[in-house]
């Protein structure tokens, strides 16, 4: 089993009940904040190690690491393996900053979103815009519906009833 699979079956598997899924989560959310902030603080730092040293690195245990990897792994420049990692896969973390954010939000991850690292990474305006952005990806615009005495959309200058409206 890969460790991904290892992760997903800890934290989503059938055999987990709901009271270990949340205290599962609880922590890892705790363990995911934290080394945000770390890569945040220097996000143009490029962290190239294997799957072992990175766990290592933020004192932390190979499936959370794995469960962050695949948090992340949308947002960078040039995803990792993650679907046949093992603890010696060498991986890299190249941030697209506005695409973790983007994914942050969508994730409604507000504990990760709102970390005061982003004040010096992205701007007030830019967070806004891909906060916006993200939120309005989701949304459904129906159009307008024609009324039967409007001029038609086809542009003949008829009435919608007399031209395309018409049964």
């Amino acid at each position: 089993m890969t460790l991904l699979e290892n992760w997903r079956n800890k934290a989503y598997g059938d055999a987990t009940d709901d009271k270990q899924k949340e205290e599962i989560w609880k922590n890892y959310f705790l363990v995911e904040k934290g080394i945000y902030e770390k890569i945040l603080e220097n996000p143009k730092d490029i962290i190239t190690c294997t799957v072992a040293e990175l766990a290592t690195k933020f004192d932390t245990d190979i499936q959370t690491v794995t469960g962050f990897l695949d948090g992340i792994n949308d947002s960078l420049n040039k995803p990792n393996p993650i679907e046949e990692m093992k603890e010696d896969t060498v991986i890299s973390l190249d941030i697209n900053l506005e695409k973790l954010y983007y994914n942050m939000v969508e994730a409604k991850a507000d504990w990760l979103y709102n970390l005061p690292q982003w004040d010096a990474l992205l701007s007030e305006e830019k967070r806004k815009e891909l906060y916006k952005s993200q939120k309005k990806s989701g949304t459904v615009v129906k159009e307008k519906k024609v009324g039967r005495n409007d001029p038609c959309p086809c542009g003949s200058g008829k009435k919608y009833k007399f031209c395309c409206g018409k049964n």
